[in-house]
């Protein structure tokens, strides 16, 4: 017989095969998880307000990820002499949340229930959207967790109570999120330039625990103190809009804002927040392929996560 390559060990290219998140393998029952971490994609978009697209996020972000997918033993980092994402770590992805269309209510409760079920098998949950209104049923995941801070990098401040009748859109979830008795407290970096939230909203944004820090005040006072500004030795939960990026690297997103983050500066953060603090929970939303033809935007959501998921295991022993 014909030795067609499906013998034990076989390549598994990034191009070849199920592009699922970084080509680990799929946890479709998720009453049997088993991970490290669970990864889990929520296309949900209609919580937007001006270009919808989000939805197709999670399946551009797991089809980039399979380029980071070469070998099995981590990847090494000349930088910091360090091998981060061995076989040790155990990823799986979930799939995605059911999305039932025009349907807030029942698509968040789809996506709250997926990180219940991530956080009741132990693993680190993350999340792939859809519109930053997805962050909403994440933290809403966590009410039987204990207290966190979260850590927002954004364009915007996403701290609208109401508008036109709407409180769980991509303008609302950090609002939602203050209002949380187990949220302690906001760590909002990089929100900038002409935004829809009224001077109004970032008054109440402070007055609830909210840290305000712009790109230029992050770069004025360096990465290490803007690290320093989140409390030290807390339970912290990530969200990562895309847009808190320049749209020069990251133009795949529903809503650009000129003046963002660069890679470095936000992944610098990243791995000293990993050494520094417990991550307990990540989301990165708002990526929007349609508006990026090089596949850019994805490449840099992938990319970003998992050099920070190394970071997160490289400090807690997983090396």
């Amino acid at each position: 017989m014909a030795d067609h390559g499906y013998e034990a060990g076989r390549l598994n290219l990034p191009f070849v095969g199920i592009a699922t998140f970084g080509k680990n393998d799929i946890c479709a029952d998720w009453d049997n998880l088993k991970a490290d971490v669970a990864v889990l994609g929520a296309p949900f978009d209609f919580g937007t307000q001006f270009r919808a697209g989000a939805r197709f996020g999670p399946r551009a972000i797991r089809e980039a990820s399979t380029l980071f997918s070469f070998g099995h033993a981590g990847a090494y980092d000349h930088e910091d002499d360090a091998t981060y994402l061995p076989e040790s770590v155990k990823i799986v992805d979930m799939g995605d949340a059911d999305i039932i269309h025009t349907n807030t209510e029942k698509s968040h409760a789809n996506i709250e229930l997926g990180v219940r079920k991530a956080l009741a098998a132990g693993a680190l949950p993350v999340v792939m959207g859809g519109d930053h209104s997805v962050n909403i049923p994440c933290i809403n995941a966590f009410s039987d967790e204990k207290p966190f801070h979260l850590v927002q990098i954004d364009a915007h401040l996403d701290f609208v109570d109401e508008r036109h009748g709407v409180r769980n859109g991509h303008g609302n979830p950090m609002r939602r999120a203050a209002e949380k008795d187990y949220v302690t407290g906001l760590s909002q970096f990089g929100i900038r330039n002409v935004s829809s939230t009224a001077k109004e909203g970032y008054e109440a944004a402070r007055a609830m625990g909210s840290d305000i820090q712009s790109v230029r005040q992050f770069r004025a006072q360096g990465v290490k103190k803007m690290i320093e500004r989140v409390p030290e030795g807390v339970r912290v939960y990530v969200t990562i809009d895309i847009d808190g990026f320049d749209p020069s690297i990251a133009p795949g997103t529903g809503t650009p804002s000129h003046g963002g983050f660069v890679y470095y500066e936000v992944l610098e953060f990243l791995q000293g927040l990993a050494k520094r603090n417990t991550i307990v929970g990540i989301d990165l939303v708002e990526v929007a392929p349609e508006y990026d033809h090089t596949g850019s935007t994805a490449t840099l959501a992938a990319q970003v996560l998992l050099n920070f998921l190394g970071f997160i295991f490289h400090a807690h022993g997983h090396r």
